[in-house]
């Protein structure tokens, strides 16, 4: 059940691009309790497994970057606003294929850590606040792109100790 819930993110990223304003709100609603929703019920039923753990960050990930592009076709936000929100993803897609490729990093297993949700929820609620076209939407953006450097700092920490043993 979990990783259906992850996969479900993939079939509402879809359906964003033709949804109108209400529908891609709820949509990005739907997207954030999908994501709650999967890891709580993995939790719970200690059903945790390293395929839903891949799963899930590359499913919210497509979900937030098929609303971005959207957005940006639209001209609801800008290239560089689109960059400010992704910030981290592009950070951790970058770390992810270089701890693949370095050998004494391979093993290592990615886990979901706090800040990096942190930024997913702010990712969401700044989607939802283009929706509505809430402005001025530059504080919002700053404070995805601040959280996004201390989810990347926490992610290099984390990389690092657990290389160091």
């Amino acid at each position: 059940m979990p990783n259906i819930l992850s996969l479900s993110r993939v079939l509402l990223a879809i359906l964003f691009v033709p949804a109108g304003r209400g529908g891609r709100i709820a949509l990005i609603c739907l997207a954030g309790a999908t994501d709650f929703l999967d890891g709580w019920i993995a939790r719970r039923t200690n059903s945790s497994t390293r395929w839903g753990a891949l799963v899930d960050p590359i499913a919210d990930r497509i979900f937030v970057l098929v609303a971005i592009v959207v957005y940006v076709l639209d001209g609801r936000l800008s290239v560089l606003q689109a960059l400010l929100l992704l910030t981290r993803d592009v950070a951790t897609a970058v770390g992810f294929f270089v701890a693949r490729i370095a050998p004494r990093l391979r093993s290592m297993e990615f886990k979901a850590r706090f800040p990096g949700k942190i930024v997913t929820v702010l990712q969401l609620v700044t989607l939802i606040a283009v929706a509505v076209g809430m402005e001025p939407l530059m504080p919002l953006l700053i404070l995805v792109a601040l959280a996004s450097a201390i989810a990347i700092l926490d992610y290099t920490v984390a990389l690092w100790r657990a290389r160091a043993r």
